[in-house]
């Protein structure tokens, strides 16, 4: 997550309501170009950040040394909602190789027919998708055995400690357990009047990176079971999640009390961060923060970890929430073999993956790039690599409309953590139905 348009992304804004209508139904029609050939294929893509953009090209620049035959037409800064209206509209200035920060959005690419289906060239090329790629980001990239996409770069969420603040309270190592967490958070906060000098931890789902599918990640539940219908009324994962967050709200002095507090604080993307001003001692949040934190020169030591897990899930600390960049080929693309040739070196090739992520200082998509002895990176960084390498770490299910449904979880956990809605059995209850309809209607 390099900049704010990957958070907007995320936050699942209207690129919804254009997937669906994104149907071009045109899966494989065009598969039969001869990528052997002089030929010129359309890249588009969202990075828009100087040091990213210049790192696309280097990354584009590499393949076309490779592949001298195949020229790339490169278009950034483009949104889902951009990139949406042209795979809708076609044409010679279409993408054939798009590129999307909405993995939440892969449940639509893959169901509208907007992007094919990878499968048929990853086996023509001998390569195995689950031996290529870390478990969370090959469950992400797919729909319904529909691989319309291909991972491109990762994000793993971790959390960011402040070791200065852990030493004058006592606390020797970052928790592992939620209990730990708990009493670590309380113990870090330190009031100020009806306010705090410093918070542990800002556990509101407002807070910033400090989501229902960020915290639930760690209690790996399951969103939906085998026969389609939503699993939050009925897994304990959800309400184990619900209830510990819930707690953790009231213990710091509650919703009310902590909203106001946060009102005073930074903003995510700004140098007033409050991890990086140390008003919040720790922090949920992915790896780009610790790039972001040291950039902010704050006036203490920052120490990075993998998340807590509930405590009868000890023996799976380690593992985290996973999400990332996807690459796909667009369905009404002439020019499909040529794009196949990009899209696999661009996710597949060890050397042009890590060197991406060396440029952007994401995680990288392979396990073998995850362990390549050429990537460059903060020793504390490797907290996030060995997070997307361990099998046991999760990511949200696709969802043939998109991120809806964790939206309306999310809506729930504001409902709940606020105490508007006090009943959490009957509340996982009306949220699995609505999350059921909203799937049906988009049928």
């Amino acid at each position: 997550m390099p900049d704010v348009i990957r958070k907007a992304a995320f936050a699942l804004t209207a690129s919804l309501a254009l997937l669906a209508t994104a149907c071009t139904g045109q899966s494989g029609s065009a598969a039969n170009d001869d990528a052997s050939k002089d030929t010129t294929i359309n890249f588009w893509h969202a990075w828009s950040a100087p040091s990213e953009v210049k790192a696309v090209q280097s990354l584009i620049a590499g393949f076309e040394k490779e592949h001298p035959n195949i020229h790339v037409n490169v278009v950034g800064n483009m949104t889902d909602d951009k990139i949406n209206q042209a795979l809708r509209a076609g044409g010679d200035k279409a993408p054939d190789v798009i590129s999307s920060f909405t993995t939440n959005n892969v449940g639509k690419f893959c169901s509208s027919g907007a992007l094919v289906d990878l499968n048929p060239f990853f086996k023509k090329s001998g390569i195995d998708p689950e031996a290529t790629f870390p478990k969370a980001m090959n469950e992400y990239t797919q729909f319904d055995g529909n691989r319309c996409a291909a991972p491109l770069l990762g994000d793993a969420y971790g959390l960011y400690y402040n070791k200065t603040a852990f030493a004058k309270a006592g606390i020797k190592n970052p928790p592992r357990t939620w209990s730990e967490f708990e009493a670590d958070a309380k113990k870090l906060t330190i009031a100020k009047g009806d306010s705090y000098a410093q918070l542990g931890f800002m556990p509101n789902y407002h807070g910033w990176e400090s989501t229902t599918e960020h915290y639930f990640g760690q209690f790996s539940p399951t969103y939906f079971d085998s026969s389609g219908k939503s699993n939050v009324a009925k897994d304990p994962a959800f309400t184990a999640g619900f209830t510990l967050q819930k707690k953790l709200v009231d213990e710091l002095g509650g919703f009310q009390k902590l909203e106001k507090f946060r009102s005073t604080l930074g903003d995510e993307w700004g140098p007033k961060h409050p991890f990086q001003t140390g008003q919040v001692a720790m922090q949920l949040d992915g790896e780009w923060r610790l790039g972001m934190a040291t950039d902010a020169k704050p006036d203490f030591e920052i120490g990075v970890a993998p998340l807590p897990v509930p405590d009868d899930q000890a023996d799976q600390y380690g593992k985290g929430y996973i999400t990332g960049t996807i690459a796909g080929i667009a369905a009404n693309s002439k020019k499909q073999n040529a794009a196949w040739e990009l899209v696999k070196y661009m996710t597949t090739d060890t050397d042009a993956v890590v060197n991406f992520s060396n440029a952007i200082h994401n995680v990288p998509s392979t396990l073998a790039a995850l362990k390549s002895p050429k990537l460059k990176y903060d020793p504390r960084f490797k907290t996030f690599l060995d997070i997307a390498a361990n099998p046991d770490s999760t990511t949200t299910p696709a969802s043939i409309n998109g991120g809806v449904y964790l939206v309306t979880i999310q809506q729930f956990g504001y409902d709940y953590e606020s105490g508007k809605t006090k009943d959490l059995k009957s509340g996982l209850a009306a949220t699995a139905k609505q999350i059921d309809t909203d799937i049906a209607q988009a049928k």
